[in-house]
């Protein structure tokens, strides 16, 4: 490609400019180091920093984000700085060893009177109905339209209802009755008596799905959690309910920074706000949806429901809406509740008269993605007292019961999600999610997703390694390395390290890593949670043994391990019988509010009934915050005095 650069423009903005992806989770800081890229030829002014050896700089290598073009050059983008976790998986569902658990779902709508039992009340909005007509002739002159609702209105169930025609169905009737010798199927969305016809196909089309993958399920939906590092998503047959793929998608923002606040930003500069929706929507969400019909054996124009689930800003960026007042006091965003909108303003490649539902947002910085996971969670059922942590880009958390709801957001930053850690990745196949170290060698035992060679270290991974480092005695209350063993080296600009894996173990002869940087990104993302679970009960009066259930949710992986989580001091040491990881409890939400069309008025209920609590204005929330940010904490009576 060839791009000309503005005076004084670094090669990180003229190559989002010009659209060239480079991943740069710091919003190009010059602190993560992951848009390293090659002079080829020619030259631009940049200094060597820690992320750059000698070698690698007399060879070209440069930060792209450091890099100030001065002449012409030819820049060469490797694979490493392209990869911002965006690479799609897509999976068949399979309820044992996916996140979501339809289970957890069904239980939660019998629980709202939603289900019935054993199954959720599904396919009262959207149906799917054949009919045939009479051909016209010089007796009969009735208009296409006019005759296919005098058609439909036959049928016992449509009888004295009022039907409209979507302008994409009439586009298509004229020829379609005469290709299919006046036999069609209807997909028709029904809003007590009124009946919308959204599309007509041919009958062949209309087929119940059934367990091949290459069938044709008549009506598509698509559930989806938006995060700020990852995107996930479940395409269902909404005839039956049944979930028939599942996949995610690092989410393509992530070269604008790593967290929300770089991407409001960068949403404020010319023509900032275009780029980070097209990302989202074209480089991400699209072609998600779009791989998994294909696993399903059908195309997106069959999808004629998508409900959404996100954090504030990311459904400002999905919808195009100016957002970056969240970001300054007094923090407001431009809607709470969006409402609905339709597949061509979506412009995610889906039908274009399709419903797109985003479920409500409570603050500038707690989403749909937290009412829905109250809502899948039930934990606004019960009169226990009960605690939810997302675990994401940005920590979320609710405290309450039957009776109240509290909740509010942390800057816990990217590192449950792999972002701004040297070796993160997603907790994707290669992600390291599990450790264990050698107290005498200091040598790991881990686990990894996928069963091959590790790639990097996710958010569970992460978790394991600092707690397993701490007990050991190889890092301090401060997180810095106190101990000496092969393992743990400095580089030349003092910087201390831990290696998991060696070159030898890893699938691209890259050694893992986990340094001192990273390790005080991961202590200030866990002081975060923890000092915003003791403001909010300092708040109420409260102590953490009130808390009788705690809800882990978010796609940190599999599953954590409570015990480390204790023992570094980022959850309550309340007995770890109370605590319960539940997965991606957004999507499950979103899975909800498509199936069932009473979910998505339950959690606008949810939402109002929400008490939102800004914490930078809490007096005490920074002297909590501070006293978080060491192994375990400053108080050591919080955690029985653990180690």
């Amino acid at each position: 490609m060839h791009a000309e650069a503005l005076p004084g423009e670094t090669l990180l903005r003229t190559a989002r400019r010009v659209g060239v992806p480079i991943d740069a989770p710091c919003a190009g800081n010059g602190t993560c180091g992951k848009c390293k890229v090659w002079v080829e030829s020619g030259s631009v002014q940049s200094e060597r920093t820690k992320h750059l050896s000698t070698e690698e700089y007399a060879r070209g290598g440069r930060l792209a984000c450091m890099s100030n073009i001065i002449a012409d050059a030819v820049i060469r983008v490797p694979p490493s700085a392209l990869a911002y976790r965006n690479r799609i998986i897509v999976n068949d569902f399979a309820e044992d060893v996916e996140p979501l658990s339809m289970q957890t779902v069904i239980a939660a709508l019998a629980g709202y009177g939603l289900g019935t039992g054993s199954a959720p009340e599904i396919g009262a909005v959207l149906n799917a109905v054949q009919v045939s007509l009479n051909a016209p002739n010089s007796g009969d002159q009735t208009a296409d339209k006019e005759r296919l609702i005098a058609a439909l209105l036959k049928a016992p169930a449509l009888h004295g209802k009022k039907i409209r025609l979507a302008l994409t169905a009439l586009r298509k009737l004229p020829e379609l009755l005469r290709e299919t010798d006046f036999a069609l199927s209807c997909v028709l969305r029904c809003d007590d008596d009124d009946v919308l016809v959204l599309d007509v196909r041919d009958v062949s089309r209309h087929v119940e799905y059934e367990d091949a993958l290459d069938t044709k399920p008549a009506i598509l939906g698509v559930a989806i959690d938006i995060g700020t590092t990852s995107v996930s998503a479940l395409l269902v047959d909404l005839t039956s309910g049944k979930p028939l793929a599942t996949g995610s998608a690092g989410n393509a923002q992530i070269r604008y920074g790593a967290d929300v606040i770089g991407r409001l930003i960068e949403s404020a500069r010319p023509g900032g706000l275009n780029g980070l929706r097209s990302a989202l929507t074209d480089e991400c969400i699209a072609p998600l949806i779009r791989q998994l019909c294909v696993k399903a054996g059908s195309d997106p124009t069959s999808v004629y429901r998508v409900s959404i689930a996100a954090n504030t800003t990311m459904a400002h960026l999905f919808a195009g809406v100016y957002a970056n007042h969240l970001r300054m006091e007094p923090y407001i965003p431009a809607f709470f509740e969006l409402g609905t909108l339709t597949g061509l303003e979506a412009e995610i490649g889906i039908h274009p008269d399709a419903e797109v539902v985003i479920a409500p947002a409570i603050g500038s910085y707690v989403g749909g993605d937290i009412t829905a996971g109250v809502f899948a969670s039930g934990m606004n059922t019960r009169e226990q007292i009960s605690l939810l942590v997302d675990l994401g880009t940005n920590g979320e958390i609710v405290l309450g019961n039957s009776d109240f709801l509290m909740a509010c957001a942390c800057s816990a930053g990217p590192a449950f999600e792999g972002g701004e850690i040297s070796c993160g990745v997603r907790a994707t196949d290669g992600a390291i999610e599990a450790c264990t170290i050698d107290e005498k060698t200091l040598n790991p035992a881990f686990r990894v997703i996928g069963g091959e060679k590790p790639v990097g270290i996710c958010g569970s991974g992460l978790i394991d390694i600092v707690g397993e480092l701490f007990r050991c005695g190889a890092i301090n209350a401060k997180g810095k390395f106190v101990k000496e063993a092969p393992r743990i080296r400095t580089d030349e600009w003092g910087i201390s390290g831990y290696t998991v894996a060696g070159p030898a173990e890893t699938a691209d002869g890259k050694a893992i890593e986990i340094n001192d940087a990273d390790i005080d990104n991961f202590i200030r993302a866990k002081g975060s949670i923890f000092s915003a679970i003791r403001t909010m009960l300092n708040m109420l009066g409260f102590d953490a043994s009130v808390i009788e259930k705690v809800y882990i949710a978010g796609g940190i992986g599999g599953g954590i391990d409570i015990g480390r989580t204790i023992l570094i001091g980022m959850l309550p040491d309340i007995g770890i019988e109370k605590y319960e990881y539940i997965g991606n409890s957004s999507l499950s939400g979103a899975y909800a509010m498509l199936v069932s069309p009473g979910v998505a008025a339950r959690i606008d209920e949810i939402g109002r009934g929400m008490t939102y609590v800004e914490l930078s204005a809490q007096p005490g929330y920074m002297d909590e915050f501070i006293a978080a940010c060491f192994l375990p904490h400053t108080d050591g009576t919080l955690f029985g005095n653990r180690k």
